[in-house]
């Protein structure tokens, strides 16, 4: 799912946003163009009109159409600049990358993924949802503060393998007065594609996780 397609879309968008542009006042210049002619054919030669006027509205339009060229040009050095941010995430391809977010990927039956809190817990609880957002596993999670591992062998509560696919984390914790406690993920996944999209840069990794590229946290082998 690589990889400078999406960087292509962009480029390929924001150039016809500027053909758009330049099309329409291409349109507006050829009215304003007639309308002065008919003007022209029936104005009084004892009174002739001021040329002030549409003098003025004529360098209002190449005023215009300089800036919707500059405005195309820009855009075509970002289209490039995204594409080569695209190809430069090519080493990422393959390497196994710790991210901030929910969404897990269950790869070849395991999953691996890692939660948070500042401050102990008086409990804790460990979900895993699909797709079709059904609690297909559930446990009991750690009590102390600090960052604890999880690896999720893709068992359902019965004991059912569960397809690889993309799955959701969500771990809760409560403190003593069963208040919430603020619990941050990051989820491990191999990164197989990669996407710029009107500015940001992504990696993709199980069937359709996308993270953000500020999101990495760790790259490994």
């Amino acid at each position: 799912m690589l990889t400078s397609s999406a960087a292509s879309a962009t480029t390929t968008g924001t150039t016809s946003q500027a053909s758009q542009s330049e099309a329409k006042l291409k349109d507006d210049l050829n009215k304003f163009l007639n309308l002065l002619v008919t003007q022209l054919k029936h104005q009084d030669p004892l009174d002739p009109m001021d040329s002030t006027e549409f003098t003025s509205q004529l360098v209002q339009f190449a005023s215009v159409e300089q800036q919707i060229h500059q405005n195309a040009n820009l855009e075509k050095l970002i289209g490039l600049q995204q594409g080569s941010q695209v190809s430069s995430l090519v080493n990422y391809i393959g390497m196994k990358v710790e991210a901030t977010g929910q969404k897990v990927p269950l790869e070849y039956g395991s999953a691996k993924f890692t939660y948070s809190f500042n401050t102990n817990a008086n409990k804790s609880t460990v979900s895993i949802i699909n797709a079709k957002g059904l609690t297909v596993a559930s446990g009991d999670g750690e009590l102390t503060a600090g960052k604890h591992s999880y690896t999720w062998d893709g068992r359902d509560k019965n004991g059912v393998l569960q397809p690889d696919g993309d799955y959701t984390v969500v771990v809760t914790a409560q403190d003593r007065d069963s208040k919430l406690l603020p619990v941050e993920h990051t989820i491990f996944g191999y990164v197989n594609g990669a996407s710029a999209d009107k500015g940001a840069i992504s990696l993709f990794m199980g069937k359709n996780i996308q993270v953000p590229l500020d999101g990495i946290k760790s790259v490994t082998q």
